[in-house]
């Protein structure tokens, strides 16, 4: 596919993602946090376009330099939002974006997704460090082993050959994002993408969003969510968000869902985790539109 194209697609599906409400815990065009609000997420998403187009030109696919261009894109943002409105969708778009570019049908891009991540190389696994360290991402890397905080983390990266898809696989466990870029992205791929293509051929744009990301939620626990406040938090909020959607044929539907965001909101249960992956679910879809 056209690079100019998927850029198109990654900034169309970051918009959407975010503009998507009442979506529960999240910023979204009714609701602005204290440090972020609506219109830096559309930013964000604007801006990613030029980098994502670069990405997907001329493919090494031996050095796809997926780390560089998450940097690139971090840094750009950073340079028009100072805040961490889209390291998540970045990393999670990134590989995604260069899969299609060099795919022949829609079939092939989640294998050549993990043929690029299997590319990775000590280069990336620094450049995602530094993306992580300007876009201020907690939890990401902060364990014993490579933590991204420390003043020579990159140097131990360096020193055993840890590559991007080495430190993420080490990541996995704590970490939704660092897992789906390690095995085949299932969520997205099994979950969101599925969900998503099917109702934006029956549903307004919003309620496609909407619904994915709560049927996302509701499989997946948030590890963001997780992170600040334990497991049993976040799987409580999942079966809390699957008892919604069993709701969803109800009139009064849109009104439980404010009220579920109304909470989250309030006790700063924030599923951010949810929210990429819901993006990148977006981004899939429209990608398998294009390939049609």
């Amino acid at each position: 596919m056209n690079a100019s194209e998927i850029a198109k697609i990654a900034q169309i599906a970051s918009a959407l993602e975010v503009s998507g409400y009442p979506k529960p815990g999240n910023v979204h065009r009714t609701r602005d946090y204290d440090d972020m609000e609506f219109e830096d997420f559309i930013i964000s998403g604007i801006v990613i376009g030029d980098t994502i187009r670069e990405a997907c030109t001329d493919v090494d696919v031996e050095n796809p330099e997926l780390g560089k261009y998450i940097l690139q894109a971090v840094a750009e943002t950073d340079r028009w939002i100072k805040n961490n409105t889209n390291l998540g969708i970045v990393m999670m778009t990134t590989p995604i974006a260069v899969a299609a570019s060099i795919s022949d049908s829609f079939d092939d891009i989640r294998g050549n997704i993990k043929l690029l991540m299997g590319n990775t190389s000590v280069d990336d696994a620094c450049d995602l460090y530094d993306a992580i360290n300007i876009a201020d991402a907690g939890g990401m890397g902060d364990q014993d082993e490579y933590d991204v905080a420390s003043d020579n983390a990159k140097q131990e990266l360096r020193d055993n050959n840890q590559t991007m898809y080495d430190v993420l696989k080490i990541s996995a466990p704590w970490d939704m994002l660092a897992r789906e870029m390690t095995s085949d992205m299932p969520a997205v791929f099994e979950i969101g993408y599925p969900t998503y293509h099917e109702l934006r051929a029956e549903k307004t744009k919003n309620e496609a969003c909407l619904l994915t990301f709560l049927t996302i939620l509701s499989h997946v626990p948030d590890t963001l969510i997780s992170r600040k406040y334990g497991d049993e938090e976040a799987l409580k909020i999942s079966l809390m968000t699957g008892d919604l959607l069993k709701m969803k044929d109800s009139s009064d539907f849109m009104d439980r869902v404010s009220e579920f965001d109304d909470y989250l909101f309030k006790n700063k249960y924030n599923p951010g985790t949810t929210a990429d992956l819901t993006a990148a679910s977006i981004f899939v879809s429209y990608l398998k539109s294009n390939f049609e």
